[in-house]
């Protein structure tokens, strides 16, 4: 009877550190033990378990298993008209609020039904007891990149000043800042990337799933 030889098994510490890394997602990250977004734990079993000792992996002389590395999972949801954008990852969570919700065309007055938006962004902080919250602006780039810079920064503002309100907690600091034309999130050659553009950002820390 013939048999077959047993090919030992080759592997690269490219390969095993892709496995490793895989098998530490579904870990919590050490600092802080901050909560996996909503809707994105893990389902499927996970992945078999390399023993650095086995006989068949084979590694390149002095190397050795990278330590297991947990991966930044992102959920993002985003309401039908594109008017409201919510982005968790596993330490923060960012609302990006459209312009055309806020405010007025050219404008850093506040809407009624901007400030319900607004209060609903606070209820959310209060419930991640973010102590630390950032606010954001920015605009498309039409018109000169002068005037996008203050008006991004004065609707940051109008937004701060509300949530101040809502949240009325002294021990919260925001940091706010207007980017104007700065860092797109769409192609600002058509007006559907330019509405996108125009828009608020509030990012703080994620303390809850």
């Amino acid at each position: 009877m013939t048999t077959t030889p047993r090919l030992p098994v080759a592997v690269t510490a490219a390969a095993l550190l892709v496995a490793v890394q895989l098998v530490g997602a579904a870990t919590a990250r050490a600092d802080g033990e901050p909560s996996v977004p909503p809707g994105t734990e893990t389902t499927a079993a996970a992945p078999v378990k390399i023993d650095p000792n086995d006989p068949d992996v084979k590694l390149p002389e002095g190397a050795t298993l990278a330590a297991p590395k947990v991966l930044d999972i992102k959920s993002v949801v985003e309401d039908q008209g594109g008017e409201e954008r919510r982005e968790d990852t596993n330490t923060s969570v960012t609302f990006a609020l459209q312009a055309e919700v806020l405010f007025g065309k050219d404008s850093a007055k506040l809407s009624a039904e901007a400030k319900a938006r607004i209060a609903t962004i606070a209820d959310e902080i209060k419930k991640q007891h973010a102590t630390q919250v950032r606010v954001f602006g920015f605009t498309d780039d039409l018109g000169s990149a002068a005037h996008g810079d203050v008006l991004s920064k004065q609707r940051a503002d109008a937004v701060q000043g509300v949530l101040d309100q809502d949240l009325n907690d002294p021990n919260i600091t925001f940091e706010v800042r207007g980017y104007g034309e700065q860092y797109p999130i769409a192609d600002n050659s058509t007006e559907a990337g330019r509405k996108k553009n125009r828009r608020v950002e509030v990012t703080f820390p994620r303390t809850e799933s």
